[in-house]
């Protein structure tokens, strides 16, 4: 089945239907629970790791468009999950397998989204909604199906407006404030692990969770360090406490604009000077707190393909992405942070999306601090950007042994200097916007 016209659609009681926000419907078939679902609707172009992408709690209040049209064929284990349960509103998918065929799978998608309690649709064409998602924006949309699709009054079919005015009250991902719902509410600490394990750790990061995904203190373990994941509301003076040898700041959901309790708390580590490394979430709250804007893309970046230059080496990478937000930060110059008349030194922009020219890094010169805006966790995507904690890690060790930033941070010298911000590559100036 397909999209069709508000006016001619037909759809019965035992069919799944998507609507959006702009009034484009379809009809499928249910997929996952039944009942009803609605958030931000976004697409994911990643062919693999679909159980890493339900898992992950950047995608709260967001409905997850599958591009690749065949989901399902490994099915779900007890290993690849990023947290504790999926944290998608809900699920579309073009074809999902019929079977399940892997020797680690003890469930099936489909069942196991049920179990979740997740609302999805399937057999639609899901080609023709992402093109439409990439021309019209991401927006609204709701999934509903079973007796959600009835009057429960009546008992009768419930109409198109009726099922649109639902959509269009429910909450915008604009303004939304979402990383207190998807943080941990208690410390907990991940100690070094693989070459490392049973030794003393070299090093103590405190990695603020704002959405944090189970591979990224993994992936630091991996190289020595013991990770205090904490809740997002914990305060300067507990991070202080800890006697950390760096500060992380996690991926997560939402507006990085009603963040501003973050900003501040991320302000107060930069002022101590303890080393610091941000990702996603991360990467806009650290432009914020050094007084750059950020802004809302028109259909983000959501998959593990997007290229990415690293323009402190030159290197491209491949890279795994899910943000709906940006830095607005001038490309090309070494310009003074905005925030207090230059508080915080000199920045520039560390790397680009090839795709389309947006922000994906931040990097000072005369501080311990920088950021990107994907995933180098990896799980799931390419491995290619695993330099980063190592670049974490000797940022950390450099700063113990007293020497300077630019030791480990390096400056390009293409990059020319400039104590105006409003020069360079600017929001204003992107596709995807």
């Amino acid at each position: 089945m397909s999209q069709q016209s508000a006016s001619t659609t037909r759809y019965s009681v035992s069919d799944a239907v998507l609507l959006l926000e702009d009034g484009q419907l379809y009809v499928g078939e249910p997929y996952g629970a039944f009942g009803s679902t609605f958030g931000e609707i976004v697409f994911a172009t990643a062919m693999t790791g679909y159980q890493e992408t339900i898992t992950d709690p950047s995608y709260d209040q967001q409905i997850v468009v599958q591009t690749f049209p065949h989901i399902g064929d490994t099915g779900v284990n007890d290993e690849d999950t990023e947290s504790k349960r999926v944290w998608v509103a809900g699920y579309v998918v073009r074809q999902p397998s019929p079977n399940v065929s892997n020797w680690r799978a003890n469930d099936s998608l489909d069942d196991d989204l049920a179990k979740d309690g997740i609302v999805g649709i399937s057999n639609i064409d899901t080609r023709k909604l992402v093109r439409h998602l990439r021309s019209a924006g991401v927006m609204r949309a709701g999934i509903f199906s079973g007796v959600d699709l009835m009057d429960k009054t009546t008992g009768a079919l419930r109409s198109v407006d009726s099922l649109l005015a639902e959509v269009r009250s429910s909450p915008k991902m604009q303004g939304a404030r979402l990383y207190d719902h998807v943080s941990t509410k208690e410390t907990y600490t991940v100690e070094p692990c693989g070459d490392f394990e049973g030794m003393e750790p070299l090093f103590t990061v405190a990695a603020v969770d704002l959405g944090i995904k189970g591979m990224t203190p993994h992936r630091l373990a991996e190289r020595g360090c013991r990770v205090h994941v904490l809740p997002s509301t914990v305060t300067f003076d507990e991070i202080k406490a800890l006697n950390p040898d760096g500060v992380f700041f996690s991926n997560g959901p939402g507006d990085p604009e009603e963040a501003a309790p973050e900003v501040d708390l991320l302000r107060q580590v930069l002022d101590a000077g303890y080393p610091f490394f941000g990702i996603c979430f991360g990467n806009q709250l650290f432009g914020r707190a050094l007084g750059f804007d950020t802004y809302k893309l028109k259909f983000g970046h959501h998959g593990v393909n997007q290229p990415v230059k690293d323009m402190t080496t030159g290197k491209v990478e491949i890279t795994a992405h899910n943000h709906g937000f940006a830095v607005d930060a001038p490309i090309g110059k070494i310009v003074e942070s905005p925030y207090s008349n230059g508080k915080f030194g000199k920045v520039f922009v560390s790397h680009i999306d090839l795709n389309d020219d947006v922000v994906e890094g931040l990097q000072c010169v005369d501080i311990p601090a920088f950021s990107v805006q994907y995933h180098p966790e990896a799980a799931a995507g390419p491995h290619d950007a695993a330099y980063l904690f190592d670049r974490f890690v000797s940022l950390m060790r450099a700063h113990k042994a007293g020497e300077p930033v630019s030791s480990v941070l390096a400056t390009p010298t293409t990059l020319s200097q400039s104590n105006n911000t409003e020069i360079g590559q600017t929001a204003a100036d992107k596709e995807n916007k």
